[in-house]
């Protein structure tokens, strides 16, 4: 079983729209609704990937039973923790002539510290029976900034290998408890290191405790540096869509490939592979299916080595598992 937590779950709302025009009245061609925030969206993956997957962290009011009554027709377990606050949406308007989209997320509920004591009570009985675990996203009003660091701890003191994937300071004090994987974005790669370099910034989040360092690029793919090297993964091609939860099947890539035992270059291409196809899913937590079976036999990883960071020096390639 693969345990996601999302600390700041959201009923995903997404609009899509023939033509956006701002300080205008639009007219919506097609609405969704998806349970969401980046662990649920995991979740979603992973259960479609074929993996047994549970999602906890909390959920409130009205849209909080939206997100249990959707998540129950999605596959993943719901473990929520009830909160007297009502869970956030989230609002992606997909412009459907430039394929573009915009974003409104809510800051979400405050949770209280008796609703966080029985978060964490609930969490290492969860801990205790997953066989790797997902910590994804914001934190609500209410959670102190080193969440995420206690919850790495936790993770590390029953066995179970962590990936961390937020933002900020608590980006900051999670990746001091050194988790198994970090999977930070470009902008928050930098704001942790200083730096927009890929080597040097994964290197040095890698110093500051990630064991490894899973940067995704956008559109130029991903670095990874890992005790085992370091590899640059990269898609065929650009694709326009609604890149909402592209990051969050990076990490279901990444999740999947770590209990399946998978080498790190085939992991990778899993994960780019599943994050382009998200790109072309009309909704967060889902992916095309043919564009990623098509993609997978398409993504190129090229091994890094300390003798092709030197100028005038090409990297040695590794070609991906087909």
């Amino acid at each position: 079983m693969i345990l996601t937590v999302t600390l700041n779950t959201a009923l995903d709302i997404t609009y899509r729209t023939p033509a956006l025009t701002p300080h205008t009245t639009n007219r919506v061609a097609e609405v969704s609704e998806r349970p969401g925030g980046k662990g649920v969206n995991v979740a979603r993956v992973l259960s479609a990937l074929g993996h047994e997957t549970v999602v906890t962290g909390f959920a409130g009011g009205r849209t909080g039973d939206a997100v249990r009554e959707l998540l129950a027709a999605d596959g993943p377990t719901d473990a929520l923790v009830a909160i007297e606050g009502t869970t956030r949406r989230t609002i992606a308007v997909v412009d459907e002539a430039t394929g573009d989209t915009t974003q409104l997320n809510e800051p979400g509920p405050t949770v209280t510290p008796a609703e966080w004591a029985a978060f964490l009570a609930s969490y290492e009985g969860l801990v205790a029976r997953a066989d790797a675990v997902a910590l994804c996203g914001s934190l609500p009003p209410g959670i102190h900034v080193g969440a995420y660091a206690e919850l790495v701890r936790a993770a590390r003191a029953a066995g179970r290998p962590v990936l961390l994937d937020t933002s900020g300071e608590p980006l900051r004090r999670g990746i001091a408890a050194r988790p198994d994987l970090v999977k930070p974005n470009a902008d928050e790669l930098a704001q942790l290191t200083g730096s927009r370099e890929p080597v040097r910034a994964t290197r040095d989040a890698r110093r500051r405790g990630g064991r490894a360092v899973i940067a995704s690029l956008g559109a130029a793919g991903m670095f990874a540096a890992t005790a085992d090297g370091a590899w640059r993964a990269t898609p065929p091609r650009t694709v326009r869509g609604n890149p909402t939860g592209a990051g969050d099947s990076v990490v279901a890539g990444l999740l999947s490939g770590l209990v399946e035992e998978l080498p790190w270059p085939e992991r990778l291409t899993r994960a780019v592979a599943l994050s382009t196809a998200t790109v072309l899913a009309p909704a967060a937590g889902e992916f095309d299916r043919e564009a990623y079976a098509d993609l997978l036999r398409q993504v190129e990883v090229t091994e890094v080595t300390e003798q092709s960071e030197q100028p005038g020096q090409g990297p040695h390639a590794t070609r991906q598992h087909r």
